[in-house]
């Protein structure tokens, strides 16, 4: 057989950006925890470290969104391809869901669907990636925006949120940073990793700063509506004639379906500065080369936004209170873990590792790699979120893995602690 061995080497090679990009995500920190448990130990594993509580019986979805898209599937109506920005049918269900909190009311040109949140993060940083453009992250934050913003050569300055202010935008910081090259500042509201709920003096307060520094703001509102505290939910939205707002959300969380994979990208700007200055243009076309979301769940997306009853929100919202109660309890049973404040929001909380009360533990991702390890617990280390020596821990699961959850993690600290 003739020797077809290449003579002068292959052409092809790594892609260090994407393995770099690919590398700051929550899913490649867990996918590393997950890699130490034990085969051995014939416990289930409880994951605290993925706020997915969807596979838990008593985060199950609504009725009325399984028989959405059971309907929309069966009408053998949405089986072609949707145009770039979604069916109207969709964007018009969304724009009536998004302005019952809103002073104005939205468009459905002003809604451009998505596969999920995170394809909403990387249509609008792409569409902002122009030369020498720099954004401003919260430190601690959602790792996708560094990953997406480092693949499209997005500048990256991080501001810090507060903890002995409840997680507030350091807002002196925001103007520190900011330059004529700034294009926005990223805000997630309710908190993921913190748990936090904006006020909407605060929220004021950004969109004045937004103004003052020329750029825009991105509100991940992912979580929108799961707030349990003393503070309600309020869209960033309402801020948009102060200075232009773009939302990204979905029905992921709310609806406890992230593996549907519908999300959206909504302009709030009554003023039409993001029109003027081409942005709209730029999603536009980035949407054009882009793939969707699936058809049929956008068909279902009417249906499940306009019919679902607020008996079953509440239910998700009592369940997240339930949890969150127990794990700022439980929290200060465990003397190496300090929270700030208490969580109101989302589905997490952040917490402080006291490395000085332990031995042989070096960092946060070590702490975690050898609790996967001994205990089968999964809790995501700070780093993965931008803030070393500090833990995220999710309380969206069934009680009972929360109960056994902190047991573990008051054993693993027990073995670990230093001789007082």
């Amino acid at each position: 057989m003739e020797n077809r061995t290449a003579t002068r080497g292959w052409n092809f090679k790594e892609n260090k950006k994407l393995v770099s990009a690919s590398g700051l995500t929550v899913r490649s920190v867990l996918n590393k925890l997950m890699s130490c448990v034990d085969p051995a130990d014939t416990r289930p594993v409880i994951p605290l470290g993925h706020g997915d509580p969807s596979s838990f019986p008593c985060f199950r979805t609504t009725p009325i969104a399984e028989d959405a898209i059971s309907d929309a599937l069966h009408s053998a109506t949405f089986n072609g391809y949707p145009s770039t920005v979604g069916i109207l049918p969709a964007r018009r269900a969304v724009a009536e869901y998004l302005s019952q909190d809103l002073p104005f009311n939205l468009s459905p040109d002003d809604i451009y669907l998505t596969i999920g949140c995170n394809q909403a993060i990387e249509v609008l940083l792409s569409a902002l990636a122009c030369p020498n453009s720099n954004i401003l992250l919260p430190t601690p934050g959602f790792p996708y925006y560094e990953a997406w913003a480092l693949f499209t050569h997005i500048e990256i300055r991080h501001f810090n949120l507060l903890p002995e202010k409840e997680w507030e935008v350091d807002l002196n910081a925001v103007e520190s940073l900011a330059d004529e090259n700034t294009v926005a500042m990223v805000i997630i509201n309710p908190g993921n990793p913190c748990g936090n709920i904006y006020t909407d003096q605060h929220l004021e307060k950004v969109a004045e700063t937004a103004r003052k520094l020329g750029i825009l703001v991105i509100a991940d509102e992912v979580y929108a509506h799961l707030a349990f505290g003393s503070k309600p939910f309020v869209p960033m939205g309402i801020f948009g004639s102060i200075a232009p707002v773009i939302t990204l959300g979905s029905i992921s969380k709310r609806w406890i379906v992230p593996g549907c994979r519908l999300g959206w990208l909504v302009t709030n700007d009554p003023n039409g500065i993001l029109k003027e200055h081409g942005v709209i243009d730029s999603i536009n076309g980035y949407l054009k080369i882009s793939s969707d979301p699936p058809t049929f769940i956008q068909g279902a997306i009417p249906q499940i936004l306009q019919k679902t009853k607020d008996d079953f929100f509440s239910k998700i919202v009592n369940m997240l209170r339930e949890g969150a109660d127990i794990c700022y309890d439980r929290i200060k049973d465990v003397p190496c873990i300090t929270c700030p404040s208490k969580p109101e929001g989302s589905m997490f909380v952040m917490v402080k590792l006291h490395l000085n009360l332990l031995k042989d533990i070096e960092d946060d991702l070590d702490f975690c790699l050898k609790l996967a390890k001994e205990e089968s617990l999964i809790i995501l280390p700070g780093v993965a979120v931008g803030l070393k020596n500090w833990l995220r821990i999710t309380f969206a699961c069934e009680p009972s893995y929360l109960e056994d959850g902190f047991q573990r993690l008051n054993s693993f600290y027990q073995r670990h602690a230093k001789k007082q």
